[in-house]
């Protein structure tokens, strides 16, 4: 059986407008993890995911660079309790 992992990660740097969200979701979509990215007051972007070790590593890869547009300066990830959630969703605060 495959290990779980669930991270909350929180993005920094140029991150907001530059279809940050969007692109977390699409990789996280064809990476099967399951959670949310948003957009917080701060201007950071901070994301809950879940998935396999090795999905999930693929993931925090692909945050320190982000979506084209986007310059990544600092991520703090953090281990969390698996969420009940059953899709990758973005939400909107």
């Amino acid at each position: 059986m495959t290990s779980v992992r669930s991270v909350s990660i929180r993005v920094k740097g140029r991150v907001q407008g530059v279809w940050f969200r969007a692109s977390a979701k699409a990789v996280a979509e064809r990476l099967h993890l399951t959670g949310f990215v948003s957009n917080a007051k701060d201007g950071s972007v901070y994301i809950e995911a879940s998935g396999s070790m090795e999905a999930i590593d693929d993931f925090i890869t692909w945050c320190r660079r982000g979506p084209e547009l986007a310059r990544v300066e600092t991520l703090e990830i953090s281990d969390i309790e698996p969420q009940m959630i059953s899709s990758f969703e973005i939400r909107r605060h």
